[in-house]
């Protein structure tokens, strides 16, 4: 039997070499049952580091959080992108990293601003049903949330706060610190969207300028004298998605992209460091995200897909402005105060618009190519199953005749709009679909229905509506919780596969549910191409030429961010990420566990199988599917 030491040390920074040996005597009688014996030993040694880390010297603190929103790993290198390469070569590289699914910007957005998943936070999808009329999008129940109206019109409809949880930069505002957040529409408000007024979190995005935030009238004037416009300009070229028969974009968003820099670097962080107080900065790059969506090098071709040169030149400009924030950090001389976080929210893929079991492929519509998939495929493939009529969400509900596709995916199934018996959020890589009255019945014949179709690979039900063959619950991907928006019933997994490459990740193919081509850009899915992020880190608070190999996920961003900023953030869910203190010197090297969730095999002959890590509570999901049918997930 093991034993304390007579007398335990009065300083938590002393005697941490004995309190290990008593986590590892632990271990060593309970290591019939390793999950409890992880658990343990990664709790105490959380509890040892925090300690040491509580009584370190108060400094100034300043975080800068960059996002290149869509960027996939493999593809970062000294060609591609120097300043990024650069970076997790010389501070810490996260190399077991993981977007959050579903992999769509909103939903990491939401978890990297509250340290939440998805139950929690109620941000399932870039597209959600809200269960009330959007007036900001033209009364749609099912809104597009990347617009800073719509995310308006969520907070007044849900108490005040759809998100539920407090955001970091809410956090460090209320706390004192200067806060900002610039980049993309949609995903930059998020991290403080309550701060609606101009005078609180500088809030800077495409609409700036016209329908967004105010800025304040110190800004404003700052910007005058730097003879920088205070509206924000528009994507330009690069916002042309093309249609069926005429490309998309062949140019990288470098205009907006150049006018987020120049406010970043020539006014917002000179300012803050003449006021010489501690800050938050967040910069969220739509490049490559936007680019890759909508690049025109491979209309409905499948090679090169994501990989042509406008994709690379979207990796190019967010590595440039990477480096010139990077850059006016050292000239500012805030390098020796400030640390720098690297993230993309989720990867990419190339889309696909194949199916041979698809009743919708089979029809003509208008742009789109014979025989392949109509935008809002899946809901037009369960209205025929159930023999339902649909209705479109985003055309004043209209109803949606033969020949006719839904306007955005969207569809509201069943006898009246205004009561449906089904609604799909269609999104991409994965659609979320709402069941507004508990139907077994209806939620059996929707899943048989899913389960015969060659394009989806694994489904998730809500734990509500009880056990189904073929799925697993939405509790085992962190889908339930605390959030006050409504929670989907049944979430859809597309099918993915691979290209000829060294590298999977880069250049996998998704079957997707979206209004872009064949050949261009998406995300959303379980394939590990959509759930591998980017993520390092670089400043005084991080390790030096370090690579981690415990999972993380941009969950565990929000609560890192927190703790680095010593923020108290009171949380009211309890499905939080965690402080990656390995990677800060003398931080606590904890244990993951990786399991395999496999459900019962359905009429069809399918299981959907899950792959995920857990270090601790948290957890950490590597990719899901039907073995075969989800890159990432073998055959076998």
């Amino acid at each position: 039997m093991f034993r304390l030491p007579a007398k335990l040390p009065r300083k938590c920074n002393e005697y941490v070499t004995d309190m290990q040996y008593i986590i590892l005597e632990i271990i060593h009688y309970i290591e019939a049952d390793m999950k409890l014996a992880t658990y343990i030993y990664f709790t105490l040694g959380m509890c040892i580091f925090s300690c040491n880390w509580a009584i370190a010297d108060e400094k100034p603190h300043n975080v800068i959080l960059f996002v290149a929103d869509g960027l996939r790993p493999g593809l970062i290198n000294e060609k591609n992108a120097p300043a990024m390469a650069t970076l997790l070569k010389n501070g810490v590289r996260f190399e077991n990293s993981h977007s959050i699914f579903p992999t769509f910007t909103m939903a990491n957005a939401a978890s990297m601003s509250s340290g939440h998943l998805l139950g929690d936070n109620g941000i399932f999808s870039n597209t959600i049903f809200v269960n009330f009329p959007t007036k900001s999008a033209a009364n749609s129940v099912t809104p597009f949330i990347e617009n800073d109206s719509v995310l308006g019109e969520l907070d007044s409809h849900f108490a005040g706060d759809y998100l539920n949880e407090e955001t970091i930069l809410a956090a460090a505002r209320k706390k004192g610190l200067m806060t900002a957040a610039i980049g993309k529409l949609g995903p930059t408000l998020m991290f403080d969207h309550l701060a609606r007024s101009g005078d609180e979190s500088i809030i800077i995005d495409d609409s700036t300028g016209r329908a967004g935030i105010p800025l304040s009238t110190e800004l404003k004037s700052q910007l005058q004298a730097l003879g920088l416009p205070d509206t924000a300009p528009t994507r330009g070229l690069n916002g042309n998605s093309g249609n069926s028969s005429t490309p998309g974009t062949t140019v990288a968003n470098t205009e907006q992209q150049n006018y987020f820099v120049n406010v970043t670097t020539r006014a917002i962080l000179p300012s803050f460091k003449e006021k010489g107080k501690s800050f938050v900065l967040v910069f969220w790059s739509r490049d490559p995200d936007g680019s890759q969506h909508n690049q025109g090098d491979s209309l409905n071709q499948l090679m090169p897909g994501i990989n042509g040169p406008t994709s690379m030149a979207a990796i190019k400009n967010a590595d440039t402005d990477l480096a010139a924030i990077q850059k006016t950090v050292q000239d500012l001389e805030l390098d020796s105060t400030t640390d720098i976080i690297l993230v993309s929210d989720h990867g990419f893929s190339t889309i696909s618009k194949q199916s041979k079991t698809s009743p919708s492929a089979k029809g003509q519509y208008k742009n789109v190519i014979t025989g392949q998939l109509p935008p809002g495929f899946l809901a037009m493939d369960i209205a025929h199953s159930l023999g339902m009529p649909l209705f479109d969400p985003d055309n004043q509900n209209g109803l949606v005749g033969p020949g006719a596709s839904l306007s955005k995916g969207n569809g509201l199934i069943g006898a009246d709009p205004a009561n449906p018996l089904a609604i799909v959020a269609a999104n991409g890589g994965s659609d979320l679909i709402y069941l507004p009255t508990v139907n077994k019945a209806v939620a059996e014949k929707i899943i048989h229905t899913l389960s015969s179709q060659d394009y989806v690979s694994g489904i998730f039900v809500n734990d509500r509506l009880g056990r189904f063959a073929g799925t697993l619950p939405m509790s085992s991907i962190g889908m339930l919780g605390s959030a006050v928006t409504p929670t989907p019933d049944i979430v859809v997994n597309f099918a993915s596969f691979e290209q000829t490459c060294l590298d999977p990740t880069t250049c996998a193919v998704t079957v997707s549910d979206t209004l872009l081509q064949q050949g261009q850009g998406m995300h959303g899915s379980f394939s590990r191409a959509d759930t591998r992020n980017t993520m390092g880190a670089i400043g005084p608070s991080f390790k030096k030429h370090y690579i981690d190999p415990l999972p993380a996920s941009n969950a565990d961003l929000g609560i890192t961010i927190a703790e680095l900023l010593k923020l108290p953030i009171a949380s009211k869910g309890n499905l939080k990420g965690r402080f990656l203190s390995e990677a800060l010197p003398g931080g606590f090297i904890g244990k993951a566990i990786k399991e395999e969730v496999r459900s019962t095999t359905d009429q069809e002959g399918h299981a959907t199988i899950l792959i995920r890590q857990r270090m601790g509570e948290q957890m950490y999901f590597d990719v899901a599917g039907y073995p075969g049918r989800t890159v990432g997930l073998s055959a076998k």
